[in-house]
């Protein structure tokens, strides 16, 4: 049931507002960002990167998180943490790089199943390009669809969520937005495959979160919903709702016409603000709570149903406000 499970960015964790004289620089390891983020109310699972919060702990995390009351959601690649695949992954010019970030892509799958997750989400933010005749499209876009092919085929039991961005760090990425993604995972087709939608990616992509989450269920299965908010110039990471308030109660409206019931994770940055991680992870937490009530308020409801028949924004943002309205009047807890 969606809202019964919420994970969040470990890296989060890394700041420690509690230090004196603290600044995003004050990190913590791996285990002490986990056990700041087990004191979080509400929280029941946490996402690792791959492979460097898997090579700091190995596979001890999963029974520590299990002693704190967490489970591991997943795993997320993470090429951008060494500079050879600065010029591309699965796209990389050299073979011999490129087949390094599959194989590295498949131990990571296998350190999912490890710590007892099913789920490996990829993004693919260095394969790109930066300049006019720079790459050769098509040859890119066959070698990244055979090597998300051929990962997904690596554990058929494991799902396998790419997760898109329109660009930085290149200046263009390959899957920018929902349309390239949906043809990259028909053209890999395995069963095993599916999307995760990032809210302020989609924003930064322009596109509509809501109406992306219609069409990416029409075509795919979404694999992972990751929840946060930003002024649509960058990925900002802001916390959930506070911006697009709206928007984000129409996401959730989608997500439970669909159904998505997996995990709801926050891809949030307090430590870029240098705002208490516990805190902002129990507000978005709370947050999302109420937007979620909110939500099914307007699903239940006849009256807003025949507004969007009608197409009567007048009649249907009068609904939506005093929904929310309601939801915020009432305790989470």
């Amino acid at each position: 049931m969606l809202g019964n499970r919420f994970a969040t960015r470990l890296n989060a964790f890394k700041f420690d507002s509690s230090a004196v004289g603290a600044t995003s620089s004050a990190k913590a390891g791996a285990i002490q960002q986990l056990q700041r983020a087990a004191s979080v109310k509400g929280l029941t699972d946490v996402d690792l990167n791959y492979p460097d919060h898997v090579l700091q702990i190995g596979s001890e995390f999963a029974l520590r998180a299990q002693d704190l009351g967490l489970k591991v959601n997943g795993l997320a690649m993470r090429f951008g943490a060494s500079r050879k695949f600065a010029s591309g992954a699965f796209t990389c010019s050299d073979p011999r790089i490129r087949r390094e970030a599959i194989d590295q892509t498949k131990r990571g799958i296998d350190a999912a199943r490890e710590c007892g997750a099913g789920l490996m989400t990829i993004w693919l933010g260095e394969d790109g390009f930066d300049y006019g005749f720079q790459a050769d499209y098509e040859k890119i876009w066959n070698d990244e669809v055979q090597a998300i092919r051929e990962v997904a085929l690596h554990d058929s039991e494991c799902r396998i969520s790419i997760e898109y961005k329109p660009n930085e760090p290149r200046a263009f990425a390959l899957l920018p937005d929902l349309a390239s993604t949906l043809l990259a995972i028909a053209e890999a087709d395995c069963a095993n495959l599916g999307v995760t939608l990032d809210f302020a990616h989609m924003l930064y992509g322009g596109e509509h979160p809501p109406a992306s989450a219609s069409l990416a269920a029409r075509k795919s299965t979404i694999l992972g919903v990751h929840l946060n908010d930003g002024y649509g110039k960058r990925d900002d990471g802001l916390m959930v709702g506070s911006v697009h308030l709206a928007a984000t109660v129409e996401f959730m409206y989608q997500l439970l016409k669909i159904p998505y019931d997996g995990v709801i994770y926050f891809d949030t940055f307090p430590d870029a603000s240098g705002v208490d991680p516990v805190l902002e992870c129990e507000s978005n937490i709370k947050a999302t709570g109420q937007l979620i009530s909110a939500a099914r308020e307007l699903l239940n409801s006849n009256a807003l149903d025949n507004a969007m028949k009608r197409q009567d924004p007048v009649a249907s943002r009068q609904m939506v406000h005093e929904a929310i309205a309601r939801a915020f009047g009432k305790s989470t807890h």
